[in-house]
């Protein structure tokens, strides 16, 4: 009796070892499928010297309404004054820790914004406003070059654009699931401008979201404050999106690309 036992013992290790090696090799290879996607494997290298943080620390929900509402004054104001680029990258990185918060099979979305943020955080150096930075571009004919200020510019619109798609969806759907409002925010934003592999390795990673309590408990916030400080991002973010928007358009550069 005890050898059977015993022996039932380990072939449940083996069993479980083979599911957890399964599982690894699995990400390993969704992983690659990333990495070699030609359009999504902006600069890899950059990506893999420089990993984001992940640290959520005080109330990142916050810092975001707050900092996004001051840009949007800044726009709206009669002045006409130009949005900043210390501004606008300070602003952007407060929104790194909402990737994270949606789990761990989201990250190569949070790497992929971190890399772009800190490009445009030093471009901060060297411009002191938004139109000034991609008029250099202009000038060298490097608006679409890879990792140009221009083009993570515009990769990191549609990365506010997505979450203030995706707050607008978690207010409207109920329940305590995340999955339908985080489809309908990547398709409606992203879908177009990802290749197949991307798109069937988020379709898979939908399946394994955090709750929106598990959500908020991550990001510091209880469920009735959250809400809140979301409809603030999502009233304050369409001027500054229409802002970049202009500042393309403005030069004839296009903003589908």
């Amino acid at each position: 009796m005890a050898e059977a036992a015993a022996g039932e013992q380990l072939h449940r290790q083996r069993k479980f070892g083979g599911v957890l090696l399964t599982c690894f090799c699995a990400s390993a290879c969704s992983k690659e499928q990333l990495q070699l996607a030609p359009e999504e494997g902006d600069e890899i290298s950059s990506r893999r010297r420089n990993g984001p943080s992940t640290t959520i620390n005080e109330r990142p929900l916050l810092k975001i309404a707050e900092a996004f509402k001051e840009l949007a004054n800044v726009i709206s104001s009669g002045d006409r004054s130009d949005v900043e680029v210390a501004a606008f990258s300070r602003a952007c990185s407060f929104v790194t820790p909402l990737f994270g918060s949606i789990g761990f099979n989201f990250k190569f979305i949070e790497m992929d914004y971190v890399t772009k943020v800190n490009d445009i955080a030093e471009a901060s150096k060297s411009f002191l406003t938004l139109p000034s930075m991609v008029d250099q571009d202009v000038q060298t004919n490097s608006v679409r070059t890879q990792g140009s200020h221009s083009r993570n510019l515009l990769k990191i619109k549609r990365g506010l654009d997505f979450l203030r798609v995706l707050m607008e969806q978690v207010l409207l759907t109920e329940g305590n699931s995340i999955r339908d409002a985080v489809s309908k925010a990547y398709t409606q934003i992203f879908n177009s401008h990802h290749g197949w592999a991307l798109r069937k390795a988020v379709d898979v990673r939908l399946h394994y979201l955090p709750t929106k309590q598990q959500m908020y408990r991550k990001l510091n916030e209880d469920e009735s404050e959250a809400r809140v400080l979301m409809q603030t991002y999502i009233l304050a973010s369409p001027p500054l999106l229409r802002y970049i928007e202009k500042i393309f358009l403005d030069r004839e550069l296009g903003i589908d690309w």
